[in-house]
């Protein structure tokens, strides 16, 4: 079956910076919209990054824009996430999912699939 699973996650100290991976087995992710989540204890799940399955187009939540980078390399087939000066309040569980629509406007967490099992990022001195 189709599969996405993240790596990268870890524990930063505020103002440090990690790139987390989300590679796909068993489908290509050219053609699906790919879209990063977090998830911290006790809050709903968020949309923070998005790459469209067509030309690219990204999007990033307000409280990221300018620190976090979502590229994709298909080569590897995998979806990167460089997130670049952190804070406390980015620490989660991040996750990556597909979207069969090309837009990333929304990121509405029900309209994503496959998830991957997370890798949790811990922000703290």
């Amino acid at each position: 079956q189709v599969q996405l699973v993240e790596s990268g996650g870890g524990l930063v100290q505020p103002g440090g910076s990690l790139r987390l991976s989300c590679a796909a087995s068993r489908f290509n992710l050219t053609y699906w919209t790919i879209g990063w989540f977090r998830q911290a204890p006790g809050k709903e799940r968020e949309g923070v990054s998005c790459i469209s399955k067509n030309d690219g187009t990204t999007y990033h939540v307000d409280s990221v824009k300018g620190r976090f980078t979502i590229s994709r390399d298909n080569a590897k087939n995998t979806v990167y996430l460089q997130i670049n000066s952190l804070k406390p309040e980015d620490t989660a569980v991040y996750y990556c999912a597909r979207q069969f629509d090309s837009r990333c406007q929304s990121m509405r967490s029900a309209n994503f699939g496959s998830w991957g099992p997370g890798t949790q990022v811990t922000v703290s001195s």
